[in-house]
């Protein structure tokens, strides 16, 4: 890896700071709109903070260059 690119173009960037967001916004209790009860909400936002994890997993992994 000798190539560099700028920290906004890294995908693994995007989906830890997408993780970071989901996490905070689960525990601070953040409304959730229309989404009937909580648990349901609770669900939502747990599959989506798990899928960014993997995903920044993925990013990490498959990075062809690194980041300046």
């Amino acid at each position: 890896m000798t190539d560099l690119k700028p920290w906004y173009l890294s995908k693994t960037i995007w989906a830890s700071l997408c993780t970071v967001v989901l996490a905070a916004a689960s525990f601070a209790g953040v409304p959730t709109g229309g989404l009937e009860g909580g648990a349901v909400a609770d669900g939502i936002l747990q599959i989506l903070t798990a899928t960014t994890g993997l995903v920044a997993l993925w990013g990490r992994v498959t990075a062809r260059r690194a980041i300046a």
